[in-house]
């Protein structure tokens, strides 16, 4: 008769016959840059056996790495796609097609737009695995990433295994909702690097000495985000490798403005190499001087109400638009010059004028200013250019209240 320890014993081999049974054996990694390479090495550590491909024709380590994608995906049971767009995704998958084997599992971690990712689920069908990641490479070596995963049931049985080795997993009912939700998440993350990089501007506008800064910001809404990317942002050479560059945040926000249909401050604003760590976009010092220098000219003019101040502020073709009593106006240089005197206004004490935001694009910029001007304010929205070697106003609209 059997004891219930034999009992206990059978029911753990049958678990792990099943276990053998759905889960991949040979998994084949496509795109080893630096996630995929850290995604490769995770899944060879817990006993996997990894067959690697990059177009680079770099390997990770000691991974098994071969020529030919094609080749490494038809000995996978298991496809997983780390790469860089939806276009070298397409182009891979077109590739390869042919030679995946029958019931294989397609599991794209690639971050990529929602209508590309619901393209590749209706053409691979109940075999594709939708599941972009949260987290960079250190959260792949501790199994911490976090996981949006979309799949038929079957596909996600069995390529939950592997999921589940990477970190914690999240369904989501389908790949363009999946990717969507990427996109918005790296879009936070975008948005912190900008917050990060005024909170700088304005320290060091203040001449605040950037160890104390950090210590202080460690202590904040952005201190997880400080502290992992201290080493960037000490104002010292980086050492340290990138882990999630600013060209493919710059790219994924990109995606993300298209998708919406909405524009977004963070796809233009990512400044830095595309190559470097996302942290050192935080790093980017303020505009220069001479974009500010028309901006202080036009303050100037309404300080003193000397025209001369305007006419070196404005191009010559400059015109100044917005309502004035209820209709439009539209004042080429000269007739805006014409409505100052030569003086202060009378409550000038009282007055006072903010620049809020400079976007400089090449030779061209974009500004915006608040003006309190006793019971009205202003808000003014500028476009400058850069010509003769300087800049200058090309227009301004502006909006009363």
């Amino acid at each position: 008769m059997a004891t219930l320890r034999d009992l206990r014993l059978s029911q753990v081999s049958c678990c792990r016959t099943l276990g053998r049974m759905t889960a991949p054996h040979t998994i084949a990694v496509l795109g080893l840059g630096r996630m995929g390479a850290a995604i490769a090495t995770r899944l060879a550590d817990h006993d996997w056996d990894v067959v690697g491909w990059t177009r680079s024709g770099r390997s990770a380590g000691a991974l098994q790495a071969t020529g030919d994608p094609r080749d490494a995906v038809a000995k996978a049971d298991l496809v997983l796609l780390a790469l860089f767009d939806g276009r070298a995704c397409r182009e891979v998958l077109d590739h390869v097609h042919g030679a995946l084997r029958a019931g294989a599992v397609v599991l794209n971690i690639s971050t990529i737009a929602p209508a590309e990712a619901a393209g590749l689920a209706r053409w691979l069908g109940p075999s594709y695995v939708h599941a972009p990641v949260l987290g960079s490479v250190p959260a792949v070596a501790g199994g911490d990433l976090r996981i949006l995963a979309a799949a038929d049931q079957g596909a996600f049985d069995r390529a939950r295994p592997v999921l589940e080795a990477l970190g914690t997993v999240r369904r989501v009912e389908d790949a363009a909702t999946a990717a969507a939700l990427k996109l918005v998440a790296n879009h936070s993350l975008a948005g912190a690097v900008l917050a990060l990089r005024d909170s700088l501007r304005q320290a060091d506008a203040l001449e605040l000495p950037r160890a104390q800064v950090l210590d202080v910001l460690e202590l904040g809404q952005l201190g997880g985000l400080v502290a992992r990317k201290r080493a960037f942002l000490s104002g010292e050479p980086a050492t340290a490798a990138a882990q999630f560059t600013i060209g493919a945040l710059a790219k994924d926000m990109a995606l993300l403005a298209a998708a919406s249909n909405t524009p977004l401050r963070g796809a233009a604003d990512l400044a830095g190499a595309p190559d470097a760590d996302i942290a050192l976009a935080a790093t980017v010092p303020a505009v220069d001087e001479a974009v500010l220098e028309p901006l202080r000219a036009y303050i100037r003019g309404h300080a003193t109400g000397d025209p001369a101040h305007f006419r070196d502020a404005f191009l010559p073709s400059a015109h100044i638009e917005g309502i004035r009593d209820g209709a439009f106006v539209s004042w080429a240089l000269e007739e805006y010059c014409a409505l100052f005197h030569g003086r202060p206004a009378p409550d000038e004490p009282a007055r006072s004028r903010r620049i809020d935001a400079i976007d400089v694009h090449g030779t061209v910029a974009t500004a915006s200013m608040t003006l309190w001007h006793g019971a009205d304010t202003f808000t003014d929205i500028f476009l400058l250019v850069h010509v003769d070697g300087g800049w200058r106003i090309a227009n301004k609209a502006y909006h009363r209240r």
